[in-house]
């Protein structure tokens, strides 16, 4: 489902990502996990079109700037861009009517902002919301067009517990649907019983790549892993 060859990215002489290659399968999580400033978010950024960078990433066999592309797969940004001016409900509209879904997109709407605890905040304006809400709404657009490739930026990050609870519960349901999950994070708690492959960044480079069945094999935790190749860094 998603591709990723050979991709590198630089800010004027710095190198934030340096030649990574990866892919993600339908209906596999992956998880890129790194320390703050391993290079995550640029890589998000840049699946999602949003910078300029050297390399090919594909999305469904397409590229991953193309219209196309962008129809098939949702994204989750660190931090939540709300509309100051448009309601809960708008904002979904808003995605329903750029994405043309048909009418049924009313009823996963709903079903959504129910599960997020949204349901009774649908007239409130994006300004109104607090940054845990702003994030529940971010993530409810991602969903609402029925992806088949999702990418999360560090998704955890000012949810209440119930919240992280049923977003962990929808991973597995995406998954079961054959959805490509992408989540970045530096929290291994997070994501720890979800994952099936992890994809360890530091500085700039993917230093290692496991299934959970890899390190299952081996006796391998996740945390020993992580802490033996990003040793030394900020977390």
């Amino acid at each position: 489902m998603l591709q990723v060859k050979g991709l590198s990215k630089k800010f004027d002489n710095i190198l934030a990502v340096d030649n990574i290659s990866f892919e993600v399968g339908n209906g596999e999580i992956a998880v890129l996990l790194g320390p703050n400033g391993a290079g995550k978010s640029t890589t998000i950024k840049s699946i999602a079109g949003l910078l300029k960078f050297d390399g090919k990433i594909s999305v469904d066999g397409m590229e991953n700037k193309s219209i196309e592309a962008k129809k098939v797969f949702g994204y989750v940004p660190e931090t939540a861009a709300v509309y100051n001016y448009l309601t809960v409900f708008e904002h979904i509209e808003f995605i329903a009517r750029a994405y043309c879904l048909d009418n049924n997109w009313t009823e996963k709407a709903e079903h959504l902002l129910k599960r997020f605890d949204l349901a009774d905040k649908t007239e409130k304006l994006g300004k109104e919301l607090s940054k845990g809400m702003q994030q529940k709404l971010s993530i409810c657009c991602a969903l609402i067009i029925n992806p088949k490739m999702i990418m999360l930026d560090e998704p955890m990050m000012g949810l209440d517990p119930k919240a992280i609870k049923e977003l962990k519960n929808i991973f597995i349901e995406l998954k079961k649907a054959g959805c490509a999950v992408l989540i970045s994070t530096h929290i291994i708690d997070s994501i720890e019983e979800i994952w099936d492959k992890v994809l360890v960044m530091n500085k700039g480079k993917i230093v290692l790549e496991r299934t959970r069945e890899e390190l299952e094999e081996k006796s391998e935790s996740l945390e020993d892993v992580f802490f033996k190749y990003t040793e030394g860094a900020i977390v």
